[in-house]
């Protein structure tokens, strides 16, 4: 079984609903019938992830999270990274520090790594663009990002590297998306993810933050049993997300199975009622979606 959920669903300035970073979950079992899950990964790690975390731990089925007074971070074996927006990666810096100075290992003294998976083009630019300045210099010494994680780079575009794999059976194959264009398509390097359950073949779309681009994304939304897609609510003439209006022109039958998130803090105002109808809804933070089941 997998499981998602959103530590957040809300867009970069939301404050009412954290920022939409999302807790994978393997299960040999599913929750309920076993403590924790035999795998977990996370998709970004926001400004608001920590104090997301710290709520999402004292709830039922969660407790696994925490460790005290403390999120036990220890847990959190896997990160990917989809761009370096601070929405996306402005809790890492606390993650990194949790994991060196405050869960050591009691008997070597070592702190705990977890895997940092992205594109090496998102990589290559996140220490020394995003982390570098609060990272680089601990007691005595300076340093680098591998002194905090294990590093997995993706190369996107090339058949077979651009996919990573949780419990040797759930697939993630990266795509570009569509967010911020310096001078053309995907030339600001952003990901969405393509999921793929390698037993029954069924599959999971999530967008990753993106524009409207449905006449690429069809062929993956089409056959998946459920979706996730970026949504903005606010018409912009110069949009970096899709527009709730662009949305609803996707087909019927894609609508129904297809949660939107990464919603501004109006996301309940009366306006947009019409969302519980034309597709699956607003995704609610903090509640487990059953991606895979069995």
């Amino acid at each position: 079984m997998l499981t998602m959920t959103f530590l957040g669903v809300g867009n970069a300035f939301a404050k009412r609903n954290f920022h939409s970073n999302v807790l994978f979950e393997a299960w040999s079992r599913g929750p309920g019938r076993q403590p924790e899950p035999d795998d977990v990964l996370l998709v970004d790690f926001g400004a608001y992830a920590p104090l997301a975390l710290h709520q999402l731990k004292d709830r039922p089925g969660f407790e696994y999270l925490g460790r005290g007074n403390h999120c036990y971070y220890p847990k959190l074996r896997r990160v990917f990274i989809t761009h370096q927006h601070a929405d996306h990666i402005g809790g890492l810096e606390e993650l990194a520090f949790m994991n060196t100075f405050v869960f050591t290992d009691p008997d070597t003294g070592r702190g705990f790594k977890p895997q940092i998976i992205s594109s090496i083009n998102i990589l290559m630019n996140l220490w020394d663009q995003s982390l570098k300045g609060g990272l680089s210099t601990i007691q005595g010494r300076y340093a680098l990002l591998q002194d905090f994680f294990f590093i997995m780079a993706l190369r996107p575009g090339e058949p077979g590297r651009e996919r990573f794999t949780i419990h040797r059976r759930y697939q993630f194959r990266t795509f570009p998306t569509d967010h911020v264009q310096i001078e053309r398509k995907y030339d600001w390097p952003s990901y969405g993810l393509h999921v793929t359950d390698l037993q029954t073949q069924e599959t999971a779309f999530f967008s990753g933050d993106t524009k409207y681009d449905f006449d690429v994304y069809r062929s993956m939304m089409e056959p998946a049993g459920i979706c996730f897609h970026d949504a903005q609510l606010i018409a912009h003439p110069s949009p970096v997300h899709a527009l709730i209006d662009e949305l609803r022109m996707m087909p019927a039958a894609i609508k129904r199975k297809t949660w939107l998130y990464h919603y501004g803090d109006n996301w309940d105002d009366p306006a947009y009622d019409y969302v519980a109808h034309e597709f699956a809804g607003f995704a609610r933070q903090q509640e487990r979606y059953v991606i895979f089941d069995g």
